[in-house]
């Protein structure tokens, strides 16, 4: 009897909590909206989210991710307002890709706070900019990045570089005109003689992984190119995937430390995702939030640079990378960061750029 009221007990618990679990209202108050790729690969979605949950688990604050059912707009309008719902005091939008969808939202979810990377919240027609006190806009100097990946490629040893982007968007142009610019250096530093640095330069105008952009990889690869600056989210993939398809060839990852991702992956030019996220969460409980006013994130302030503790690089080491990010910081270099201009504007002596349009 007493196993048996025993038993009883333990049901009726059971169903109380599956009851409760079943009824009670989700109670996220931090969110993460994604865009296209998966969650947990090495991704900026990644990165950001790395820094979420981070801050989230060391403060004891509930969180969620969200992934829209295509990459619109409306879906990422959609998906925010799931979060909101689901009770998002604030929401992490990871990507350019969010500016309008942000622009909309502010106005929206007036009471909800955005911190949003990589893009400033404009209309779909990019003739209004504007932010709201409730939106933090984080920006990053991807052509300190980019130029540190060209710079310790040349100095590494390669003369046959490659950039493969994926969206033509400011931040993947600015990673582009960043790259060329460090191997010119490096080649004018080590003597080289102009031209003799050569670059295949390409959009794939989106952020997937295909059968062309591996084609394109492959092709560049087998025509002599040695290493090429993958910065487009999966169009990363499709270039490594070329890379491991031919003997001694490598690849420079973007955003986040993709070294787990291939052997290939030489290095990343990375922004800290991680950090920026947890320093905006950390603003906004601290009550020190500074919306409506853009971040921009750089060397100077550790916000980009090479991923070094996992790189392969043959040549190039941590002293000359410490050197590299003083000088970068210092501003030794003048780096160009027009994103309304064209790669082969540059001025390039050392470097000879071959664009691929297609």
């Amino acid at each position: 009897m007493k196993k048996f009221l025993l038993l009883v007990l333990v049901f009726l618990f059971i169903l109380k909590v599956f009851i409760g679990c079943s009824f009670s209202k989700n109670n996220y108050e931090i969110a993460l909206i994604t865009e296209f790729d998966i969650l947990d690969a090495k991704s900026f979605n990644h990165g950001a989210w790395e820094g979420l949950t981070k801050y989230a688990e060391e403060h004891k604050k509930t969180y969620q991710s969200y992934r829209p059912d295509e990459g619109s707009n409306t879906a990422y309008l959609e998906a925010i307002g799931l979060a909101v719902k689901n009770g998002a005091k604030i929401v992490v939008a990871p990507s350019s890709l969010f500016e309008v969808t942000i622009y909309e939202a502010q106005i929206k979810h007036p009471e909800v706070y955005f911190i949003l990377l990589d893009g400033e919240p404009h209309t779909e027609d990019y003739k209004t900019y504007y932010t709201e006190k409730n939106v933090q806009p984080i920006l990053y100097a991807e052509e300190e990045a980019g130029f540190m990946a060209g710079y310790a490629a040349v100095k590494d040893g390669f003369t046959k570089l490659g950039f493969q982007g994926g969206m033509a968007v400011p931040e993947v142009i600015r990673y582009g005109h960043g790259f060329p610019q460090g191997a010119e250096v490096a080649a004018k530093e080590m003597g080289l003689a102009e031209g003799s640095v050569s670059m295949m330069y390409n959009y794939s105008g989106d952020f997937a992984a295909s059968p062309e952009s591996q084609e394109r990889a492959a092709s560049w690869y087998k025509a002599g190119t040695e290493i090429i600056f993958a910065c487009g989210g999966a169009v990363g993939n499709s270039v490594i995937a070329a890379a491991e398809e031919t003997d001694g060839k490598f690849v420079i990852g973007a955003d986040v430390d993709q070294y787990a991702e291939s052997e290939t992956v030489i290095s990343s030019a990375i922004k800290m995702l991680a950090n920026s996220v947890y320093q905006a969460l950390a603003a906004y409980y601290d009550n020190k939030w500074e919306g409506e006013t853009t971040w921009v994130l750089n060397a100077a302030n550790d916000g980009v640079g090479l991923a070094m503790e996992n790189a392969r690089w043959r040549k190039f080491n941590n002293n000359d990378y410490n050197a590299l990010v003083e000088a970068v910081k210092n501003k030794t270099y003048n780096i160009n960061n027009k994103t309304d201009i064209g790669v082969t504007d540059l001025g390039l002596i050392y470097v000879n750029i071959t664009e691929v349009k297609d």
